[in-house]
């Protein structure tokens, strides 16, 4: 295991990392020939749970007399049939010496509920639908309770979510460094900012699911899961139904989507379906509907943050002081993850000369709160791009200019924020160039053109606005991945890591990673994921690590299948190692192709045998000729067959980066947001596969003019989520996400061996900011709350002609007379 490695990569003809290859993945999706968790167990029991209609309530009794009449019902259970290890607390994965008052939820609610959506109750029957109508038939009282619901009546904290929680606080951290109070009161101007980030959440086309099958005989457990990391739900069912984890398989199919909600394990499903399983002696499934992934999954984004910046007359930042009001929700299984992210990754590419963060992780009444495609980044690059438009406003200047003005300078890296990331480890910087990223942008997206186009805008009688923001990611955290590559004796080469995939490219990427690194076809190669039957030993696929800490991992395990391949070829052909090289799966001397052997046949004869098989590997039976009868068939040091196994252990994460850039149009009447281009300049180390890299971008992209413009969460007062399906949760079409233009940078990352940084959450994680610059640039007054849809932006106008809302310094530049036309209301 290491951090660097300086191995030499083989000699092929051509290199395939690079280059745009197409996704070998796609075919069999868009056929229809995927397998996703509800395609399996057919002949299954299927469950379905009873779930609380209350966000807040004591559980004072459960009937289930009426069930018992459902035709095809098998079993049914509360909290009281749970034994052992199952009736506990499910685990806080995370913990964190700030989370004092961590609390997480039971399988099944034992007394008390905290959200709409807790399950309550779980029915196996038959199929889902009589364990549906079963459901129905059972009635649970309770004596409902007051909810908190929204951070501030959180912050308030007039009632309390948990009674042992003092104020609904879950944690409460301070980072800083410098004396930032004091900086900013020292500075020559400062300004006081107050934003707001709802919740919004991800929707993923497959819901969560959980299939279980027990194997009386041998003891042992087979779980197939919806999940973003299969060795975690092992471990954890494993510990819970207390079984030896060699007994417990935990295998993920295709999955359709995740985007953080599937990192959590175990889920009370994960749990409570494989015991089912084993207690009833039969197959149990469980497949998510889309009214419960929206009610018992998870959210994420809610924040109220307030900013106080003090800088001098460039722009440049002096001191930052920054307070967060985080919500998490009822329980925190996965710790403070979210807000830690958000009060590190804030500081973007930039160096505060002081800086001070303070947050607070409130419970409410609500949904938990855990990462979602960005994870707590697009919070932190909302509330320093938002500053970096103020200050860039109060001084009358480029908002481009006043960000250069703060970067870190290329020469300056490794930078040390002097905090600790998320991953507890040292907030350092390992590479970039934000200087020449924002000039590849200003030049994608013509900014210094900009007001001409808006001029000419002005005389077709349209508003438009331009917006621009920067952000830095923290990328494949450890604490480490792993790989193996076999060589079989037919020359197919099998790939296997044990983090999942959900649609990034990884048997499409890591393809590429062993051919080259290997020399075979890329045909050739055969890659297999989650699968804990197949590599054991992960810790999952989340916060844009799998490139980084696989893809290294791999190309290490292919070396050392090199190294042997070479050395046995060696052997047989009489040739030094030096002077082979392998080209298309041909091992070969250099400068002799005849002097040659396949690949193939080196794993025939890495494999000392007493029986042949096949004609094949008669060469490697004991009478083959093929020995050095002077040295035992297997070396003290070697093990048979063509095959190795490798792991990656980052010394702490890589920083990618961006910049992002958007033109939106406003309608002067009806306020409606329609964003015209949107433009990315993106640094995610060397680029393994290019059209994977964009694919990802603009999905995140599409993400965030979601979170931007249509998604929210919307509760009431009595904690009911008020749009919990698809009717009223707004998501855009493929007409609303624009076209999304994109150039590359790449600065690779000097800790691992192939330079890489991650790129799967990037095209999220600054677009709120972006957009929100852009309609402030339109209209002429700030954005402090996002997401912005077309009646809030019609009723902050009203506002803003009232006099309620101060007009920007720069305002009187952006509407033309022919806007008084259209006076608004």
């Amino acid at each position: 295991m290491t951090a660097t490695d300086t191995r030499p990569v083989s000699t092929t003809v051509t290199s395939l990392v690079g280059t745009s290859r197409e996704r070998t993945e796609d075919l069999r999706l868009v056929v229809g020939k995927g397998r996703y968790l509800d395609d399996l167990g057919q002949q299954a029991y299927e469950a379905a749970f009873v779930r609380s209609p209350y966000a807040r309530a004591r559980v004072s009794g459960i009937d289930i007399g009426d069930a018992f009449e459902v035709d095809g019902l098998v079993a049914i259970y509360a909290y009281d049939d749970l034994p052992g290890k199952i009736a506990e607390p499910l685990p806080l994965l995370i913990p964190h010496p700030a989370l004092t008052h961590g609390r997480t939820a039971y399988p099944l609610a034992r007394e008390f509920v905290n959200h709409v959506g807790e399950a309550v109750v779980m029915v196996v029957a038959r199929d889902r639908y009589a364990a549906e109508d079963a459901c129905e038939r059972i009635t649970v009282a309770y004596e409902p309770l007051p909810p908190v619901v929204g951070i501030e009546n959180a912050f308030r904290a007039e009632n309390q979510v948990h009674p042992d929680v003092p104020d609904n606080v879950a944690a409460h951290l301070v980072q800083e460094t410098g004396d930032a109070r004091a900086a900013v009161a020292a500075a020559p101007n400062t300004l006081e900012l107050h934003l707001d980030i709802e919740r919004s959440a991800c929707v993923p086309m497959e819901g969560r699911g959980v299939l279980a099958r027990w194997d009386e005989a041998d003891g042992s457990l087979r779980v197939y899961s919806s999940t973003q990391t299969s060795t975690g739900v092992r471990a954890a069912v494993a510990a819970r139904l207390e079984l030896p984890l060699a007994k417990v398989e935990c295998v993920t199919p295709d999955v359709g989507g995740a985007f953080g909600v599937k990192i959590v394990h175990p889920w009370p499903e994960e749990v409570l379906v494989p015991w089912a399983a084993r207690t009833l002696g039969h197959e149990v499934k469980w497949t998510e509907d889309r009214r419960e992934h929206f009610v018992s999954s998870a959210h994420e984004r809610g924040q109220l943050q307030t900013v106080r910046v003090g800088f001098d007359g460039r722009g440049r930042v002096l001191g930052l002081d920054v307070e967060i009001l985080h919500d998490n929700g009822a329980y925190t299984p996965y710790g403070i993850i979210v807000p830690l992210i958000t009060s590190t990754q804030l500081l973007g590419p930039y160096k505060p000369g002081a800086y001070r963060v303070e947050f607070r992780s409130l419970y409410t009444n609500t949904v938990i709160v855990t990462p979602y495609r960005g994870a707590g980044r697009p919070q932190g690059v909302f509330a320093m791009e938002r500053t970096m438009d103020a200050i860039a406003d109060h001084l009358g200047l480029d908002r481009a200019q006043v960000r250069a003005e703060n970067f870190i300078r290329p020469e300056e890296m490794p930078y040390d924020h002097g905090l600790l990331f998320q991953d507890g480890r040292p907030l350092v910087y390992d590479s970039g160039d934000f200087p020449a990223s924002l000039d590849k942008l200003k030049k994608l997206v013509g900014w210094d053109d900009f007001e001409a186009y808006r001029a000419q805008a002005r005389a077709e009688g349209r508003r438009v606005g331009i917006g621009i923001g920067c952000y830095v990611e923290g990328t494949g955290v450890g604490p480490y991945e792993g790989g193996h590559v076999q060589v079989e004796t037919s020359g197919r080469v099998n790939v296997a890591t044990g983090l999942t995939s959900q649609g990034q490219g990884h048997e499409t990427v890591f393809a590429q990673i062993v051919a080259d690194e290997l020399g075979v076809r890329f045909e050739d190669v055969h890659v297999t994921t989650g699968d804990t039957r197949r590599f054991g030993y992960a810790v999952g696929t989340f916060a844009s690590r799998a490139a980084v800490m696989s893809g290294n991992a791999i190309a290490l395990a292919a070396r050392n299948v090199r190294a042997k391949a070479l050395r046995i070829a060696g052997d047989a052909l009489g040739v030094p190692q030096a002077d082979l090289e392998i080209v298309d799966g041909i091992v070969r001397m250099a400068g002799d192709p005849d002097t040659a052997m396949p690949l193939g046949a080196v794993a025939v004869l890495s494999n000392p045998l007493r029986y042949a098989f096949d004609e094949a590997s008669k060469a490697a039976t004991q009478f083959g000729g093929s020995c050095d009868l002077a040295k035992p068939p297997v070396a003290d040091d070697d093990e048979p067959g063509l095959e190795g196994r490798d792991y990656y252990s980052p010394p702490r994460a890589t920083f990618a980066n961006g910049m992002h850039a958007a033109v939106v149009e406003t309608d002067p009447e009806t306020a409606e947001i329609r964003v015209l281009r949107y433009c990315v300049v993106h640094d995610c180390g060397h680029l393994l596969n290019p059209m994977i890299v964009e694919g990802q971008v603009h999905g995140g992209v599409a993400q965030g003019v979601a979170g931007a413009l249509y998604e929210r969460m919307e509760y009431d007062a009595n904690g009911q989520l008020l749009n919990a399906s698809f009717m009223d949760f707004l998501m855009p079409y493929a007409s609303e996400v624009p076209k999304v233009e994109i150039d590359h940078l790449e600065t690779p990352s000097p800790l691992n061996p192939l330079g890489l940084k991650g790129a799967g959450e990037a095209g999220v994680i600054p677009t709120a900011a972006v957009i929100a610059s852009a309609i402030e640039d339109a209209e002429g007054f700030a954005i402090t709350r996002m997401p912005i849809q077309p009646s809030e932006l019609f009723h902050l106008r009203r506002r803003f002609a009232a006099g309620e809302i101060p007009a920007l310094r720069r305002s009187e530049h952006l509407h033309s007379e022919s806007d008084k036309e259209h006076p608004q209301p």
